[in-house]
């Protein structure tokens, strides 16, 4: 199958009706939280935005700035961490705003997918945005390098998820190979699409909690 076909075979439209969709799918998640304890909770954000030129559903990811001081020129979901006196939903909505310039209210929040504790020590909790259709990307040079709109279409494909071996432990490392980026991604990040891929798209209660990150990613 040729890309132009994945494409066309594929292709999710950001409308009201897709985001009905991912909304009920993600209600139906039985989701599984972790404690926090002797862990910095943070939270992430799943951004569903249109491409303005053909109003193709699309997520937003971003290469983190090389100046900054942890996991420098990394991809990245916006987010950062929750301060003490936040609520979930409000950190990662001052999160979205302060790395990409995008203001959203509550009612943007779709859902909360399951929460993941990386090997650098964060309790990650993914939330799932839906942003207004004409909301423009302003992102801050100082913590974001790049920002990417990624259609769906890219995380739909069968090549989606990878998985690949890691020495000294029993679970793969799970990676996302992106056509738009032209390479892979790597978890904690590409689990985290990978669930929204098969709740928010598909409705299935899959799990990726259990799955290895690169060392990179924590080093």
């Amino acid at each position: 199958m040729t890309p132009d076909t994945e494409r066309s075979s594929s292709v999710f439209d950001f409308n009201d009706k897709l985001r009905q969709q991912v909304k009920s799918r993600i209600s139906r998640l039985e989701r599984s939280t972790l404690p926090t304890d002797n862990l910095r909770h943070a939270a992430v954000a799943v951004v569903l935005l249109a491409e303005e030129r053909n109003n193709q559903a699309c997520f937003v990811l971003t290469r983190r700035s090389a100046s900054l001081p942890h996991h420098r020129g990394q991809y990245a979901l916006p987010g950062g961490r929750i301060e003490s006196d936040e609520a979930v939903q409000d950190a990662v909505l001052r999160e979205v705003e302060e790395e990409i310039g995008v203001r959203l209210g509550k009612e943007a929040v779709l859902g909360w997918l399951d929460d993941f504790v990386t090997r650098s020590g964060f309790c990650i909790t993914p939330v799932v945005i839906w942003a207004t259709q004409s909301c423009t990307i302003r992102p801050d040079p100082g913590e974001v390098e790049a920002v990417f709109k990624v259609p769906l279409w890219d995380l739909n494909r069968p090549e989606v998820p990878r998985l690949a071996p890691m020495q000294g432990s029993v679970h793969p490392v799970l990676s996302a190979p992106l056509q738009t980026l032209g390479h892979a991604i790597y978890a904690p990040t590409a689990a985290i699409l990978y669930q929204f891929k098969e709740v928010g798209l598909h409705g299935r209660s899959t799990r990726v909690a259990h799955f290895e990150q690169p060392q990179f990613a924590w080093s």
